[in-house]
């Protein structure tokens, strides 16, 4: 049994923090971000929205597009590492707000920037199980929330966003033919978020030594993230049975600029099947691909038949990368 998507949706908050307001927050000039990001703008939470609210927004236009109600839906699954909370879960937020009337599973899901890949494989596999029929999966991150804005290297990278994906179960279309996901913890400290939890609990000491904001190294993240990525998408076309010329379109996880020309480079797929919309929306973790291929879908991209090839790196550190034969999306009768 394939899972398939039948709808794409995306949520990007209209409110931006641009390159000249970083400027006037850190050391730091729009010359020097676009060099070394590719990032002129990314999406900033409005006062009194959470990371919920994206997801909600997003999950809707993907339902409408699947033409699926909240009703029909067997399992929410959200992948995030920045919830509204530590509970309830993000997932079980959308459910209220989507009003579904039966009460389905939800939960969500934390492998930080790899986890729209890792979400897919595991709708996937409660599809090929035969456990449920039809996923709501959504990536969506309130990052701005974490930022240090007295870190120059890191709050330039991050902005806020959602994307989501109707799945369904078929066993006569195209849809995901192999996904991989891995992980290494011995590399957990070169991306985490050090206070606020179990090991660092709040407190005034905490506070004031700013260990409730993102920290990353990232010349060490940098060479990681190239290696791995390249690595996991060879992994995957060979368990899909494709070559790298087989592939119509590379999504990469939007995390730098450089990053992903590093990865194009070494797979040596052409710049004109990488799409890249990292200079409005910045680094929006599990949301990035999501949104990504809710904008090339809603611009008409792909064609049936399409061979898709997601592929993305964050931190735990975690990697992941999903391979795709396209079928439009829509209800089917």
């Amino acid at each position: 049994m394939r899972a398939v998507i039948r709808g794409t949706g995306s949520s990007v908050p209209d409110r931006k923090i641009t390159n000249a307001d970083l400027e006037k927050l850190v050391e730091t000039n729009d010359e020097w971000i676009v060099a070394r990001t590719g990032i002129r703008e990314r999406g900033m939470l409005e006062e009194g929205e959470a990371t919920s609210d994206l997801a909600t927004r997003a999950a809707r236009a993907a339902l409408e597009m699947a033409g699926c109600e909240p009703s029909e839906l067997d399992l929410i699954v959200v992948s995030t590492m920045t919830p509204d909370m530590f509970c309830p879960s993000v997932a079980a937020l959308v459910q209220r707000n989507l009003e579904c009337e039966r009460p389905i599973p939800c939960f969500d899901l934390n492998a930080a920037c790899s986890g729209f890949g890792y979400g897919l494989q595991v709708c996937w596999d409660f599809i090929a199980a035969g456990r449920y029929r039809r996923i709501l999966l959504i990536g969506a991150e309130g990052l701005t929330r974490f930022m240090d804005y007295e870190d120059r290297g890191t709050c330039i990278l991050f902005g806020d966003g959602a994307g989501a994906v109707v799945l369904e179960a078929t066993d006569k279309e195209r849809g995901l033919v192999a996904s991989n996901t891995r992980a290494d913890g011995k590399h957990w400290d070169l991306i985490q978020i050090p206070g606020g939890a179990a090991a660092q609990p709040a407190s005034p000491d905490m506070i004031a030594q700013r260990l409730q904001y993102v920290r990353m190294n990232g010349r060490a993240t940098f060479k990681l993230a190239v290696q791995t990525m390249e690595q996991v998408a060879r992994d995957t076309l060979k368990d899909a049975g494709w070559s790298l010329d087989d592939v119509d379109h590379l999504l990469v996880h939007q995390a730098n600029q450089r990053i992903i020309e590093a990865v194009i480079q070494r797979l040596e797929i052409p710049l004109d099947k990488v799409p890249i919309n990292i200079e409005h929306t910045g680094n929006t973790s599990a949301a990035s691909i999501g949104i990504l291929l809710d904008e090339c879908n809603r611009e008409g991209r792909f064609s049936e038949g399409d061979k898709l090839l997601f592929v993305a790196f964050g931190s735990g550190l975690t990697w992941s990368a999903s391979a795709l034969e396209w079928s439009p999306t829509g209800p089917r009768g």
